[in-house]
């Protein structure tokens, strides 16, 4: 039997090491920069968990310290209660520059009684154009509730409370470019959005309602960290992964009873042709 030197057994150790370079759980003040707002950007519970506030000089938001290369994140958030019309609060994957990736999740604040909005978008090559709302069918400022992202190199998905809502697969075999190779990093904001936010900017921000507090805990990444001498490629495998039978009916009667725009249903804004992804014969693939 041949036997295994310390050279070979130390190189298979840095294989390994270097492909796992995974994190798993998070903490606010250990993992995350505060990006802008200073205070407004409040660590509470020995990083546990934050709130971010508005006001009428600024907005806040953080963003982590490591940039990851697939993996699952999840974030519980409590929205701004009240009249939260103009409002912006996001959760986030990004990398940087024109031609950057990204995994959006925006959710656009209303006056009171009226359901907040969720816009999701993905970002390739500084290329977006994929957006699909939903209202959601819960309170999200009475308690706290999880949102997701899930992204392989095979697929995106984007959960709510672990329900999947929107799933993306890997289409570049049919040229639509899709986030493979940009390593992000992980952002969650509130801002003033009031320009477009609500009913496409006629309902303004009542500052005499300021600030406007949203709240965040138990941030959890099972993520490979992006490194020049690693390689996250196989990691978070599968294109069907986390979605069989009943989770693809859940995904199907979301889509029936809480989509509010697709843009593969927008013949208007695509009047010389819907996007090939968005075509009759590629169409299936969203619920697979």
């Amino acid at each position: 039997m041949a036997k295994l030197s310390f050279a070979n057994c130390h190189e298979t150790f840095q294989q390994y090491f270097y492909f796992n370079t995974i994190a798993f759980g998070g903490n606010f003040y250990t993992d995350f920069n505060i990006l802008f707002g200073d205070k407004r950007a409040n660590i509470q519970d020995g990083g546990t968990s934050m709130s971010l506030a508005l006001d009428r000089y600024s907005g806040s938001g953080i963003s982590s310290k490591n940039e990851y290369l697939f993996g699952r994140f999840d974030m519980q958030i409590k929205l701004v209660p009240g009249n939260s019309a103009g409002t912006v609060t996001t959760f986030y994957l990004s990398s940087q520059g024109k031609y950057h990736d990204g995994i959006d999740l925006e959710f656009l604040g209303n006056l009171s009684g009226d359901p907040y909005l969720l816009s999701t978008n993905i970002y390739a090559n500084g290329k977006g154009d994929h957006e699909v709302q939903f209202y959601l069918w819960f309170d999200p400022t009475e308690d706290f509730h999880t949102y997701s992202v899930d992204w392989n190199p095979q697929r995106i998905i984007i959960l709510v409370d672990n329900i999947p809502i929107r799933v993306m697969h890997n289409r570049e075999s049919i040229g639509v470019p899709f986030p493979t190779k940009q390593p992000m990093r992980v952002y969650t904001t509130l801002w003033n959005g009031d320009s477009w936010a609500t009913r496409g900017g006629l309902v303004k921000i009542d500052w005499s309602k300021a600030p406007f507090i949203a709240n965040f805990k138990n941030f959890n990444a099972n993520a490979c960290i992006s490194s020049r001498r690693a390689s996250c490629n196989g990691f978070n495998g599968g294109r069907n992964k986390g979605l069989d039978a009943k989770i693809r009916k859940k995904l199907k009667d979301i889509h029936s009873k809480w989509v509010v725009y697709d843009y593969c249903r927008d013949f208007k804004r695509f009047a010389r042709g819907l996007p090939y992804e968005c075509r009759k014969k590629n169409l299936h693939l969203n619920f697979e």
